[in-house]
C-alpha cells in the first residue's frame, strides 16, 4: 500500500521530492517516451507538414547496403525488383513506418535491384513478396507483404519480433498464475489482449514494450480462457490492457493472483503511457488542506478525476483502511485523497463525507453525502460509460468504417471512387442476354449490385480476369441486377426462357453455354480462383479421347487459359463401348466436376489396353492426383449413378496429408470431421526444410499407423509462412502464440473443445496416436474452446437483417408483386408478425 502524507497543495512541482521519489527510477524511460511522444504528436498535427516531407526511408546501394549490414545496425528493408500497384502502396506505408521506427533503432530503406543487384536476394524470387529484418549483421527473420501491409503493422511486426524473446505469453490461468508467482516482489506485469496481430492497437502495445521493457513485464494474450478469468466479456472483446500489481506483492495474499486494474480508456500508445504513469501513482494521498485549496492533479495526472474522503481523529485508522480499499477499486478511474478534518484550515461542513472534482479546467469541487463506496465507484464508472459513448457528437463516416470489422466493407469504402474500367466486360440486358450467350462457347456472367460491399470489391478482381482472357473464347459479362431486376429474377415469362434459377446471393457468377443449363461458380472470390475455375471448365466433359496420342496429351498438359505452373486433378473412365450402363453416370458426374478436375473417356480396344497396363477389370475409373508425384493412378471401381461416380473420384483425389489454406479450407471443414491440425514456421536454411520435412512424415506415418482409428479425423497441415493467416488462426484456437511446431485437434463432431499436444515435446506419430487415445478417454484436458458461429454485425450501419425487420411491415402494407421463387424456398405468411424476424449464422 502506498500512503503519502502531504501537509501542502497537492502535487505540482518537482521541488517536492516527497512525491516524486517513487518516480525516479523511471526517468530514463520518460526521457525516451518524450522523443517518442513528441514524434507521435507531431505526425498527427497540420504542423509538423514540413518536418514529415523529411522522410527517413532511405534507398541503399549494395554497398550501402553491405556497410551497414556488417556494422550491425538493425534494418528493415525492401528488395524492390518490379513495379505494381501492390508494391507501390507498400511503399507508400514503408517510407510512413521509417519515420516511426528511427525513434526505435531501426533503419527502414529499400534496394532497387535494378540499379544495385544484391546477390541472394535480388535474384530470389521469394524475395518479390517480401520484406526483411537484419539484426547484428544477418537476417533476422523475412515478412511476407501480406503481413506488413501499412504503417501499424510494419512497426508492430518489427517490434515484435525485436522483443520476441521478453514478451512473455499467456493462454491459460494456470499460466497466467505462473507468470504472477515468478513477478511477485520484483515486477508489475502489463497485460494486453488485441484482437489481430499488426493492429493500431498491436502497434501501440509494442511501443510501450520497447520503453518501458525493462521497468516491467509485458505480456501479451490473443484471446482463449483467460479472458474469462479476467472478466472480460466475450460479446465486446475489444482490445484490453491490465495492470498486475505484482511488484510490491511478495507474501502471501487472500487471492493467489496479483491485484490487477483495467485500463478504460481505449488502447493507444498515449494512452498506455497516462495509464502506466497513472498506475505509479500513490494509492491515496493525504492531505490537511480543504477540498477546495487542493490543487488539481499535474501532468502526468491532469485528466484524472480527484475523490475526497474526510477523516476525523478518532476514527483515523478505519478511515485510512477504507480509503484505501475504495482507492483500490478506483485505481484507474480516480485519484483518492484522504482529507484529515483536524485541521483548522478544512472548512468543509460535518454533513458531508465525501466530495469528488473532475479534470475540466476550472472545474469546482463537488461535495456529497454518500451511504456506501458503492456509490462513489458507480459514480466514476457511469462516467466513463458516457465518455465512451457520446450520442451528441456526430458519426464521421471516415472514422465509422476504419473502425468496422468487416475488411470488404473498409475496402469498398476506401476505393469508392476508384471505379474500375470495364472495358474488358460486356453489359448484360435482358434484352441481349440471349444473343450475346449464343454467340460465344462460354460465357461467364458477373451478376452484382453496385452499391453492395462485396461485389464492388469483387469486381476488380473479375476485371482482371477478364483482361487476362481477352483474345480467348471466353466471353466475360456483367450484369447489373439494380438496374436489370427482371433478368436476375430470371423471370419465368421470358421468351426463350433463362437457363439458370432467380439469382439471390450477391455477387454471383454464372457459367453458360448455348442450350445448356447455368453452372455456378462457388469458389473463392479471388482472381486466381476464378481464373483456375474457367480454364478448368473450358474442354469438353468428358473428353472423348480415342488414341494413344491424345491420351498422353490429356494426362500431361496443362489447359492453356490455367495460371502457370498449375497441375489439375484428372479422372480417366474406361468403358468397353459407348453403350456401357456407366457411360451416362459418368458423363454426368464429368459435368458436375467441370471447374475442378479434368475427366476423359475411353472405350473399345484403348480401354482395354489401359485396363491391362493398371491391372484393372472394365468397366472402372482411373484417379491422376495432382498432388501424386508418381504415375500410376488410384483404381476405382465402375457406379451406377453420377452420386457414386463424384464421391469415389472425390475421395481418391483427397491429399492423404493436405496442406490447408485459406482457399481450401472451407472444403475441408465441410466434410465435418475433426482437424488434427500441425502448425509449422517458415523454413530459414535447408535444415529447417529439413526439419518440416521430418514433421510431415511422422504425421503420414501417423495416418498409416492409425488406419481406422484415424477415420474421425482429418490429419493436416498449416505453413505460417505460405499461410499467415494461419497464425491468427491458431491464436485464437490457444489464446497465444505457443512454440512451433504445434499439433492441435480441433473442430471435433463431439462437441467445440480444442486440445493442444505437449508443446516442446517430439512429434513423433505412436506418442500422438496415443494422445489422441487420451482426448477421446476424456483424460487429457481441453487447451481452449472454439467460438459461437454466430457472429453479429459489427456495426449498426452492417445490421441488414434488422434494417429488414424494421422495413418489412412498410412493404406488406403494399401488393405484394410476382416473384419467381426456387423449389423448395420458404414462402412467409403475409400478415404473420413472428414472420417479420430473420436469423442467420455464419461460418
Amino acid at each position: 500500500m502506498t500512503v503519502i502524507k502531504y501537509t501542502g497543495s497537492f502535487p505540482t512541482s518537482p521541488v517536492k521530492v516527497l512525491i516524486l521519489e517513487p518516480f525516479l527510477e523511471q526517468s530514463i524511460s520518460s526521457i525516451m517516451w518524450s522523443c517518442i511522444a513528441l514524434s507521435l504528436l507531431c505526425m498527427g498535427l497540420a504542423g509538423c507538414t514540413e518536418k514529415a516531407a523529411t522522410s527517413a526511408l532511405l534507398e541503399h546501394t549494395a554497398a550501402d547496403f553491405n556497410e551497414k549490414l556488417h556494422s550491425g545496425k538493425t534494418m528493415f528493408i525492401y528488395f524492390q525488383q518490379q513495379v505494381s500497384s501492390t508494391i507501390s502502396l507498400f511503399l507508400v506505408e514503408l517510407e510512413q513506418s521509417a519515420d516511426a521506427l528511427k525513434y526505435y533503432g531501426v533503419l527502414v530503406g529499400k534496394v532497387n535491384c535494378n540499379k544495385e543487384p544484391v546477390l541472394g536476394y535480388c535474384t530470389e524470387e521469394k524475395a518479390l513478396n517480401t520484406a526483411f529484418l537484419f539484426r547484428g549483421g544477418k537476417e533476422f527473420l523475412g515478412f511476407n507483404l501480406d503481413t506488413v501491409f501499412d504503417v501499424n503493422s510494419i512497426v508492430s511486426e518489427v517490434l515484435f519480433s525485436i522483443l520476441r524473446e521478453e514478451i512473455k505469453y499467456v493462454h491459460t490461468e494456470s499460466d497466467l498464475l505462473a507468470m504472477e508467482k515468478a513477478a511477485r516482489g520484483k515486477k508489475n506485469i502489463a497485460l494486453g489482449y488485441v484482437s489481430n496481430l499488426g493492429t493500431p492497437e498491436h502497434r501501440s502495445m509494442m511501443e510501450t514494450a520497447y520503453v518501458y521493457g525493462s521497468k516491467y513485464q509485458f505480456s501479451l494474450i490473443t484471446g482463449g480462457p483467460v479472458l474469462n478469468h479476467l472478466g472480460l466479456d466475450e460479446k465486446s472483446r475489444s482490445s484490453q490492457v491490465w495492470f498486475l500489481h505484482c511488484g510490491a506483492h511478495s507474501g502471501s495474499k487472500t487471492s493467489e493472483h496479483c491485484p490487477s486494474t483495467r485500463m478504460s480508456k481505449p488502447l493507444s500508445t498515449l494512452g498506455i503511457h497516462s495509464f502506466l504513469q497513472l498506475m505509479e501513482a500513490p494509492l491515496v494521498y493525504e492531505v490537511y488542506d480543504d477540498p477546495s485549496s487542493v490543487q488539481s492533479p499535474q501532468f502526468p495526472y491532469q485528466d484524472t478525476p480527484q475523490v475526497f474522503l474526510f477523516s476525523r481523529p478518532a476514527t483515523k485508522q478505519e478511515d485510512l483502511d477504507t480509503a484505501t480499499a475504495l482507492a483500490w477499486r478506483l485505481r484507474g478511474l480516480a485519484l483518492l485523497v484522504l482529507v484529515h478534518k483536524q485541521s483548522p484550515a478544512v472548512k468543509t461542513p460535518d454533513e458531508y463525507n465525501a466530495a469528488y472534482r473532475l479534470p475540466e479546467k476550472g472545474s469546482e469541487v463537488k461535495y456529497l453525502t454518500s451511504n456506501s463506496p458503492d456509490e462513489l465507484l458507480a459514480l466514476f464508472k457511469n462516467q466513463e460509460e458516457e465518455e465512451e459513448v457520446d450520442d451528441d457528437k456526430p458519426p464521421r463516416m471516415n472514422s465509422e468504417f476504419h473502425n468496422l470489422d468487416d475488411e470488404i466493407v473498409v475496402s469498398a469504402f476506401e476505393n469508392r471512387l476508384n471505379l474500375p474500367d470495364s472495358d474488358s466486360l460486356t453489359q448484360l440486358t435482358s434484352d441481349n442476354f440471349h444473343a450475346t450467350v449464343a454467340q460465344s462457347s462460354l460465357t461467364v456472367a458477373l451478376f452484382h449490385l453496385p452499391w453492395e460491399a462485396v461485389s464492388k470489391t469483387f469486381l476488380s478482381s473479375y476485371i482482371d480476369v477478364a483482361e487476362r482472357l481477352e483474345g480467348s473464347e471466353v466471353q466475360m459479362t456483367v450484369v447489373n441486377c439494380a438496374e436489370w431486376t427482371d433478368l436476375c429474377a430470371a423471370e419465368s415469362g421470358a421468351s426463350p426462357p433463362f437457363p439458370f434459377q432467380p439469382v439471390t446471393v450477391f455477387p454471383a457468377v454464372l457459367l453458360l453455354r448455348p442450350e445448356e443449363s447455368a453452372q455456378h461458380y462457388g469458389g473463392m472470390l479471388g482472381t486466381e480462383a476464378l481464373h483456375r475455375f474457367i480454364a478448368l471448365s473450358q474442354p469438353a466433359f468428358p473428353a472423348i479421347l480415342s488414341t494413344q496420342e491424345e491420351v498422353t496429351s490429356f494426362l500431361q498438359e496443362v489447359p492453356h487459359l490455367g495460371p502457370a505452373g498449375y497441375k489439375p486433378d484428372r479422372a480417366l473412365g474406361l468403358f468397353e463401348t459407348q453403350a456401357d450402363a456407366g457411360v451416362r453416370p459418368f458423363i454426368e458426374a464429368a459435368k458436375s466436376l467441370r471447374g475442378e478436375v479434368l475427366t476423359g473417356l475411353l472405350t473399345d480396344g484403348l480401354a482395354e489396353k489401359w485396363a491391362a497396363q493398371h491391372n484393372v477389370d472394365l468397366p472402372a475409373v482411373l484417379a491422376f492426383p495432382s498432388w501424386d508425384t508418381h504415375t500410376r493412378p488410384s483404381a476405382l471401381p465402375s457406379s451406377t449413378s453420377a452420386e457414386e461416380f463424384l464421391s469415389r473420384i472425390s475421395n481418391a483425389l483427397l491429399h492423404p496429408l493436405p496442406e490447408l489454406t485459406v482457399e481450401n479450407l472451407p472444403s475441408f471443414l465441410s466434410q465435418g470431421k475433426g482437424l488434427l491440425l500441425l502448425f509449422v514456421g517458415e523454413e530459414e536454411d535447408e535444415i529447417g526444410r529439413r526439419q518440416n520435412q521430418a514433421l510431415l512424415d511422422e504425421m503420414r506415418g501417423l495416418v498409416e499407423l492409425g488406419g481406422q482409428r484415424m477415420e474421425p479425423y482429418l490429419v493436416c497441415w498449416i505453413h505460417l509462412g505460405r499461410t499467415p493467416a494461419g497464425m491468427s488462426v491458431l491464436g485464437s484456437y490457444l489464446g497465444s502464440m505457443p512454440p512451433l511446431p504445434a499439433l492441435v485437434l480441433a473442430h471435433l463432431p463431439t462437441g467445440s473443445e480444442i486440445y493442444q499436444y505437449t508443446p516442446n515435446t517430439p512429434i513423433v506419430a505412436s506418442s500422438v496416436l496415443q494422445w489422441v487415445q487420451r482426448v477421446e478417454d476424456g483424460t487429457d484436458s481441453a487447451a481452449g474452446m472454439l467460438g459461437g458461429d454466430s457472429w453479429p454485425p459489427a456495426s449498426e450501419l452492417l445490421d441488414f437483417l434488422k434494417i429488414m425487420d424494421m422495413q418489412v411491415p412498410e412493404f406488406r402494407q403494399q401488393p405484394a408483386p410476382k416473384a419467381t421463387v426456387e423449389k423448395g424456398a420458404a414462402v412467409e405468411k403475409a400478415g404473420d408478425p413472428s414472420s417479420s424476424k430473420y436469423t442467420h449464422t455464419e461460418l
